[in-house]
């Protein structure tokens, strides 16, 4: 099992880790975090930084917006990007708003949206290793080897959920990216 762990992470010489499905390469950057401020995200169209709330957004777009904010350490401007989804109870948004309350410090926001994320979608992955990860920091490690045997349990074993939660479990603290 450690052998195929070493394999996927030596496979893959670019991974950071980063906020995001099963996608580990971390967003490229653009405009919106390196021209807009304010947590303001790049509107190719108009090509100026607009407020998220904008309706020339569509939620891909959003999303999209939020896992560079995200990344980019600009948690403040990601849940205001995943707040003007149209469904603000997608477990994708209910996902990141507890990843991005989790990293900015607020950890009990953070685990109660990981709760509704899983109880919207129990095979929400991300969220599952997610939420082990932030057992991991708070030294609840029998509670994060729970994710990551229900993560294995639903199909998930060595996908970027599955390998950065044992990552955590293994070194005793969250993956940042």
């Amino acid at each position: 099992m450690r052998a195929n762990l070493i394999a996927v992470c030596l496979a893959l010489p670019t991974l950071a880790w980063a906020v995001g499905g099963d996608d580990a390469a971390p967003p490229k950057p653009t405009p919106t975090t390196t021209e807009c401020t304010g947590g303001q995200i790049w509107d190719a169209d108009s090509k100026t930084c607009v407020a998220p709330k904008d309706a020339r957004f569509d939620d891909d777009t959003l999303y999209d917006a939020a896992r560079e904010l995200a990344y980019a350490g600009q948690y403040g401007a990601a849940i205001a990007a995943l707040q003007a989804m149209s469904d603000p109870q997608d477990d994708r948004v209910l996902t990141y708003l507890g990843f991005a309350h989790r990293k900015s410090g607020d950890h009990a926001a953070g685990m109660a949206y990981y709760r509704q994320a899983l109880a919207r979608n129990p095979d929400n992955l991300l969220a599952r290793s997610y939420m082990g990860q932030a057992f991991v920091e708070t030294s609840d490690v029998h509670l994060a080897r729970a994710e990551l045997r229900e993560i294995r349990a639903r199909g998930g074993r060595m996908t970027w959920a599955w390998v950065s939660l044992d990552q955590a479990i293994r070194s005793g603290r969250g993956v940042s990216y």
